[in-house]
């Protein structure tokens, strides 16, 4: 009967001690419940630990913007663990004093241990929230230009005189009308470096508008600097969308690139209004006149040649040739040259673009000239390389350094991001051979469609041969040797 009363009264007194007494008695009596409380909070924020550190990490290759309540979260829950840590090398310690136990320590750590899981509650009960990233508006194109960016004085001014208009608050719109290839893109750019720099407005926007354009992916374009997602997929419904979230914007720098003819903005969703204002850079069709010996009389003539400036997609010999060869001429031949812009994906009239493929060859052969640390054949096998992928597809620098490094070039450097820096030098110079075509995502270039031609040329023989083939419905047959291709290349091809 006395064994069976004094468990039954130490239990009975330790409940009360729990419930009654003072927290420094629960610490000597509860100390094995403390420890188990406290471990098992300490392996459950482990666990919520890795849990909200993967999403982060998920989100962040995503290109998501984390929560700021999320990180401080993650840095205070890694204190707490090392914390933690600590103690359960304490707690290690008292577990070697079993039979003869050191109270008074044991009620100090019993303490510790009771405080820190408190903490580890809050920290637990405040991550139940679900979401821990958002898309982000882009912050707007990286305004980077050469440090001889502008150039001529008569740039310099007219970047002077922009910017005293964009000031103006009676001011727009801005056209920009020059020669293809002689620095609008550039100057468009500088505009927007200095406009964000003395902080003139709360958003600049800059899209291609093009002579066919595209305008679901204009609108798509445009979200992205908002970081809206559209609900509808109709142009309509985005035009509205956008609307709404461009008038909730003060101030707004709009730059608008390639624009052939006049564009109502607002069936993007742009408003045009006293809180925006526009910098348009339209293509030189006035000069392109003149070097054609058009006028505005004969508009179907002008219609036909406006076709036949927008195959030469902006590249400054191509819009030159073709306009001086066709000067003159009558309707029915440039119908004729805008057929066969039309007819073949790889146009080979040397009458008219002769004189292209010449410049074109001189470019090329220029690669090997200055003193670059690049070597010829590297950085002309990547002008080679990029004539691999669509005519105008933007391709992505992250694809070719891959194709790069799968050809073998750059082989004395070792790292991916020196690889990096190698290509992206060698892309620069086959930009300023007019090899390439200015993008305004600094992650991807493209290939005017005559330059491709030229390329192909290249590789259709000699040492580098490509293959590429287009819609291919069915393997090449077995017996067939592809030891003779550096590269194959191919495109929309069947499933099955």
């Amino acid at each position: 009967m006395t064994e069976y009363v004094a468990p039954t009264a130490v239990k009975i007194l330790t409940n009360q001690a729990k419930e009654y007494a003072s927290p420094y008695l629960r610490y000597v009596f509860c100390y094995g419940e403390i420890v188990e409380d406290f471990t098992n909070q300490q392996n459950a924020l482990k666990l919520r630990k890795h849990m909200v550190k993967t999403r982060v990490d998920e989100a962040k290759r995503q290109l998501e913007h984390i929560y700021e309540d999320v990180e401080d979260w993650l840095r205070r829950a890694e204190r707490e663990l090392e914390e933690t840590q600590n103690l359960k090398h304490e707690i290690d310690r008292v577990m070697c004093f079993k039979w003869c136990p050191k109270w008074g320590w044991r009620c100090c750590l019993s303490k510790k241990l009771a405080e820190n899981t408190s903490i580890i509650s809050k920290l637990l009960e405040t991550s139940n929230s679900v979401q821990v990233s958002y898309h982000g508006s882009l912050q707007g194109i990286e305004f980077t230009t050469p440090t001889d960016c502008v150039g001529p004085a008569s740039s310099k001014s007219a970047l002077i005189g922009i910017m005293e208009a964009i000031n103006y608050n009676g001011v727009n719109m801005i056209k920009l009308y020059r020669m293809v290839g002689v620095g609008k893109t550039t100057l468009a750019k500088e505009v927007g470096k200095h406009a964000r720099e003395q902080k003139l407005f709360d958003k600049i926007v800059m899209f291609t508008v093009s002579q066919n354009p595209n305008i679901n992916k204009i609108q798509d374009k445009v979200a992205d600097f908002f970081g809206l997602k559209f609900e509808t997929s109709s142009q309509e419904g985005k035009a509205e969308a956008l609307f709404r979230s461009m008038q909730s914007v003060n101030k707004i720098l709009v730059i608008v690139d390639d624009l052939w003819e006049e564009f109502k903005l607002e069936s993007i969703g742009i408003p045009f209004g006293d809180s925006t204002w526009y910098l348009i850079r339209r293509r030189a069709w006035v000069l392109f006149q003149e070097r054609a010996g058009l006028d505005d009389y004969c508009s179907s003539l002008n219609d036909v040649a406006k076709e036949v400036a927008g195959e030469c997609k902006g590249l400054p010999p191509v819009l030159d040739t073709v306009a001086r060869a066709l000067k003159d001429e009558s309707l029915d031949a440039w119908r004729a040259l805008k057929q066969r812009f039309k007819d073949s994906r790889h146009l080979v009239n040397e009458e008219v673009l002769g004189d292209v493929f010449k410049g074109l060859k001189l470019s090329y052969a220029y690669l090997k000239e200055g003193n670059n640390q690049i070597t010829e054949n590297d950085i002309q096998m990547y002008f080679l390389l990029c004539s691999l992928f669509p005519e105008y597809e933007e391709i992505r620098i992250e694809i070719l350094i891959m194709c790069g490094i799968g050809v073998g070039l750059f082989p004395n450097v070792y790292s991916i991001e020196d690889k990096s820096k190698e290509i992206g030098m060698a892309l620069k110079k086959l930009q300023k051979s007019s090899l390439l075509l200015e993008t305004y995502d600094a992650k991807t270039i493209r290939m005017h469609g005559v330059v491709g031609d030229f390329a192909h040329r290249l590789t259709s023989t000699g040492e580098n041969r490509f293959m590429l083939k287009d819609q291919v419905k069915e393997w090449p047959h077995l017996d067939e040797s592809f030891g003779c291709y550096t590269a194959i290349a191919l495109w929309n091809c069947s499933s099955t």
